[in-house]
């Protein structure tokens, strides 16, 4: 059964920093890419960062955001610093099968960037 633990969202004034985690079981994760993505309301859902091997970011998070993993913990973390209040965002995680093409999603963590 596959299954994800998430944490590290909440509310956050601007220019401050956040650390998302997203553990995962059920599926064998060091075969799996792991992205983040954001939803924010009334917009679409967007890939925020992705860690296939090589890390990649959105224009409006690179230099901000990091992604990272650890294939022995079946963990990924996104840390976020420098926050805007345009982060704010339920923030996903997503991991896909490197040969299945498989996808699995977090249920998605909220982040409120907010003075």
């Amino acid at each position: 059964q596959v299954q994800f633990v998430e944490s590290g969202g909440g509310l956050v004034q601007p220019g401050g920093s956040l650390r998302l985690s997203c553990a995962a079981s059920g599926f064998p994760f060091s075969v799996y890419t792991s992205h983040w993505y954001r939803q924010a309301p009334g917009k679409e859902r967007e890939l925020v960062a992705s860690n296939s091997g090589t890390t990649t970011y959105a224009d409006a998070v690179k230099g901000r955001f990091t992604i990272s993993r650890d294939n022995a913990k079946n963990t990924v973390w996104l840390q976020m610093n420098g926050l805007k209040p345009e982060d704010t965002a339920v923030y996903f995680c997503n991991f896909v099968g490197m040969i299945t093409r498989r996808s699995y999603w977090g249920q998605g963590i909220q982040v409120t960037v907010s003075s």
